[in-house]
């Protein structure tokens, strides 16, 4: 693919598509609801119906997303002759005598709340065929998973780790000074800098003034594997979507397959990137790791990284067995499950599992940020398999703010000494059962406070703590301040109580269900966003630790 043709293509073809209206939103509205919903399922007939007329709409969805063939002289007027031709020259549109047919994949999307079009290889949704080794994704469900998990707030540098086509440096377009996006694979930096120019050829995508970024940054594409073409180099934010497939050492397919036995990728990306981040840099990945009956995942994620100089927050979203795990990777190159070469595969891969003793492969999100080298680290490493829509990357930004003020707050007395209100949103849920002891009735089985927003993170808490957070204010009584007092108006020992509640409130802050009065104070980046409702704290306050005042 001849990298400066596509490239220039891509700066012509973008505004014709912003212009013409085929936009994420465009094409939702021109193809309905359903029709979209298919798209996205990979189904053609339904989009196809959708599409039958002869409106541009429709011609420019039969040609770049169902990559039909269509007339040449359609083609031409459509995209304009010089351009249709430039596209022939990139390689990345054929014409055949008096046809022509898309030979890459060109979508648009909504990234970082900007009307942007995806360069990629052709992927198997469309039409039939299996991916080759070197084939380049476009947005997948693993890069759109990142993109929200990465903070929106502006840095001045940002690189993206094993970029592909492009898409996590894209998505932060808006948002940093200079962008540095690299890749082992030439294939996938020529898709890359096309999804740039074309972005960056777009006036209308220009991003809206952000206090301290530029309109347009800085963009620098640079060849190699991991971080070599950035050694000795250091950014305020780094992203990677790595090719973190586990299995053997081999690279079958370069946008999943590392060449490193199991997880190996995901410990060379994590283990490296502290080195290449500023002072109070983050970084932020999705990554795969074994299960083992001899060793917690836990513990393994948290052996690759440094013993000094970083606060981590690892997430696993899901596990799955061996067997699916192989099944759900063999289907994501098209082959088919029930063919011999499938077969092979399967039994060679698991084969290979049974050997290193892997039960089980989890998946997610981490999250670290550069502290000082005398600092030591700091892993917390947790499960987050709830149901949640809301970005997670607001929420990772304000975890390290928490885990911060955690890591300074000593023991159980300063806990004890300060102020928290709670988060705006918290419910609390108590839940009865049946008493089968008195054969009518119901009695307490559990009460537990759940954040409606964010990663909806809940914990069960007792009678007495539950009664004790209602009473906190930010503008009111220390926590020690409410235990004595409801520790008094129930005959309960305060120095018993006090340390039991202090580590109950270090969890509770953790998971911003309660918020230090300290982070909620001007000039804080929670005060805007996380102002407590004093009349409704104080409400919630009186009618449940009426006895603790």
């Amino acid at each position: 693919m001849p990298v400066s043709r596509l490239a220039d293509a891509a700066c012509a073809l973008v505004p014709l598509l912003r212009s013409a209206g085929w936009t994420a939103a465009g094409l939702r509205e021109h193809l309905g609801e359903a029709a979209t919903a298919a798209l996205y399922r990979g189904e053609p007939a339904a989009v196809r119906r959708a599409a039958s007329d002869d409106s541009p709409l429709s011609f420019l969805t039969r040609l770049l997303a169902l990559r039909e063939e269509v007339p040449w002289r359609r083609c031409a007027e459509t995209l304009g002759e010089d351009l249709a031709r430039a596209l022939v020259s990139a390689e990345a549109l054929e014409r055949r005598e008096d046809q022509a047919r898309m030979l890459i994949d060109v979508r648009p999307h909504v990234l970082s709340g900007k009307d942007r079009w995806v360069f990629s290889d052709a992927d198997a949704s469309m039409t039939s065929h299996v991916p080759g080794p070197d084939h380049v994704l476009g947005v997948g469900s693993a890069s759109v998973s990142l993109m929200q998990s990465v903070p929106d707030s502006p840095v001045d540098t940002l690189l993206d780790l094993g970029t592909g086509s492009g898409v996590q440096a894209l998505a932060q377009f808006p948002l940093a000074r200079r962008v540095v996006a690299t890749d082992v694979h030439p294939r996938a930096l020529d898709f890359a800098r096309a999804t740039f120019a074309g972005a960056l050829a777009d006036p209308a995508g220009s991003p809206d003034a952000v206090p301290g970024v530029p309109g347009v940054p800085e963009v620098e594409v640079a060849a190699g594997a991991w971080f070599e073409p950035v050694a000795g180099r250091r950014f305020d934010r780094i992203v990677s979507n790595p090719p973190f497939v586990v299995g053997p050492p081999a690279v079958g397919h370069v946008y999943r397959d590392s060449g490193l036995a199991l997880d190996g990728a995901s410990e060379l990306v994590l283990s490296q990137m502290p080195r290449h981040l500023n002072p109070g840099g983050t970084g932020h990945a999705v990554a795969a790791w074994v299960h083992r009956e001899d060793q917690p995942w836990q513990a393994r994620v948290a052996s690759w990284l440094p013993s000094h100089g970083v606060r981590a927050w690892v997430l696993q979203r899901d596990v799955a067995d061996p067997a699916l795990y192989v099944g759900t990777w063999l289907q994501d190159e098209s082959l088919d499950p029930r063919g011999p070469e499938a077969d092979r595969r399967t039994r060679e891969w698991l084969d290979f599992f049974e050997r290193e003793g892997v039960t089980g492969v989890g998946f997610g999100f981490v999250a670290l940020t550069r502290l000082g080298d005398d600092e030591p680290s700091e892993v917390v490493a947790e499960e987050l398999t709830q149901e949640f829509s809301d970005p997670l990357g607001p929420e990772v930004e304000e975890y390290f703010l928490r885990a911060a003020w955690l890591a300074h707050a000593q023991g159980h007395g300063e806990i004890l000494s300060c102020r928290f209100g709670l988060r705006p949103g918290v419910a609390r849920e108590r839940v009865d059962v049946a008493d089968a002891a008195t054969g009518m009735g119901f009695r307490p089985a559990v009460q537990r406070l759940s954040r409606t927003d964010g990663p909806r993170f809940s914990h069960e808490v007792d009678e007495h703590i539950g009664a004790i957070v209602a009473g906190l204010h930010p503008e009111g009584l220390c926590l020690g301040e409410v235990v004595h007092l409801y520790c008094a108006a129930r005959d309960l020992d305060a120095a018993e109580v006090g340390p039991q509640v202090s580590a109950a409130v270090v969890d509770l802050v953790r998971h911003g269900l309660l918020l230090p009065a300290d982070l909620l104070e001007g000039g804080s980046p929670l005060a805007p966003a996380g102002a407590v409702d004093a009349a409704s704290t104080a409400d919630t306050a009186g009618a449940d630790a009426e006895g603790a005042r």
